[in-house]
């Protein structure tokens, strides 16, 4: 099935007594036994599974064409998942370009357990470099937060092929609707559902989607299930009802992102456009390979630097001056500010979440800010 009917159905496979075309919610933490002590109804304690989650898991797999999902209470939680399952002394390579809290996880909490490279992941020839005997996985992001770079997957799921690694990808950016990275090479992939997936900047959840059911794999679901930093029945409801129309929304949010991206790259006040469906992009030949759409995330900066910079955000109307991104509303924000006194973000840098409102009053909002 193509992705528009997937959205709608493969959620779907839930039978109920009454019938439901909608899977309900579900708010029993536990479930009864039978004679034997069995579960015939398939869940026995909701911090295992739970009838909202397993519909969840099943249509963010069929989405990204994997074998199995574990989903998590937020994004941050996905990915310190799998960095728990890896061994102590492992030694990870990352990107130096990278969403800031998972950057920020890895150089403190696991900053005893783990040893991590942070390199860029688009010069590909250089990558080898850095691989040791310890080295166990490349973490790559793409599109990456927040300079839109682009990795190409397939070249790297050679190099952890030949070196027996692990290929894990935040594909957040996309959303399953225009990048599936397992089809690429990865083993896994990982998304923030806060953004695209949930898309109305009201519910909070991460997700795990593995190629294969390996061993590793089952170690994330035995954190999943014991630490049990699960999403609440109700949650997953909100996804599973956000994920119906993800494919209709990301075309809009892709629209919506070229349109403002071609304006953006043609105002003087602007002296860079970072947005991978601009053929000025240095990895745009990739993403047009790895992606069917470009998103609705792009970065600028603002000549004149910080100061300049916060202007614009102080200055727009629609846009709400806001942290995170994917909700149908437009968000705008200086990035580095956000990411602290260590960021290497830019400061004349302001990151945009290019909404679904109409593309003509997006730009006339950035014309008055920009004036």
């Amino acid at each position: 099935m193509k992705p528009e009917t997937l959205a709608i159905h493969s959620g779907n496979l839930y039978e109920s007594s009454t019938k439901d075309v909608t899977p309900p919610i579900n708010l029993s933490t536990t479930f009864f036994r039978d004679e034997d002590g069995g579960y015939s109804g398939g869940h026995m304690y909701s911090r295992v599974s739970n009838p909202n989650r397993s519909a969840l898991e099943q249509v963010l797999t069929d989405l990204e064409k994997g074998a199995d999902a574990c989903a998590f209470s937020s994004g941050n939680t996905a990915g310190m998942s799998l960095f728990q399952a890896l061994k102590p002394g492992s030694h990870i390579i990352a990107p130096d370009d990278m969403y800031w809290g998972f950057k920020k996880q890895l150089q403190s909490i696991f900053a005893d357990t783990l040893t991590i490279d942070f390199i860029d992941l688009t010069d590909i020839a250089n990558i080898s470099a850095y691989i040791r005997e310890n080295t166990v996985m490349i973490w790559v992001e793409t599109p990456s937060n927040p300079l839109l770079k682009i990795t190409d997957l397939p070249a790297i799921a050679a190099i952890t092929k030949k070196h027996n690694l692990i290929l894990a990808c935040d594909s957040t950016f996309a959303s399953p609707c225009l990048q599936n990275p397992i089809a690429l090479g990865a083993d896994i992939v990982m998304h923030s559902s806060t953004k695209y997936i949930g898309g109305h900047s009201d519910v909070l959840g991460g997700a795990l989607i593995t190629a294969e059911k390996t061993p590793f794999w089952e170690k994330i679901r035995n954190i999943q299930q014991i630490g049990g930093a699960v999403p609440s029945p109700f949650d997953c409801f909100l996804l599973l009802r956000s994920i119906k129309t993800l494919p209709y929304r990301m075309r809009g949010h892709c629209e919506n992102g070229m349109a403002l991206a071609l304006y953006l790259e043609q105002h003087p006040k602007i002296e860079g456009v970072f947005y991978p469906g601009l053929p000025g992009h240095p990895q745009y030949e990739i993403a047009r390979q790895q992606m069917s759409g470009f998103g609705g995330m792009l970065s600028i900066l603002v000549r004149g630097g910080a100061d300049e910079a916060r202007k614009v955000v102080n200055k727009v109307k629609l846009f709400a001056q806001a942290t995170s991104l994917g909700g149908v509303e437009s968000l705008i924000e200086h990035r580095a500010s956000v990411e602290g006194p260590d960021t290497k973000t830019p400061q004349n840098l302001i990151r945009v979440s290019v909404g679904l409102e109409h593309i003509d009053d997006l730009i006339a909002d950035f014309d008055q800010a920009l004036a």
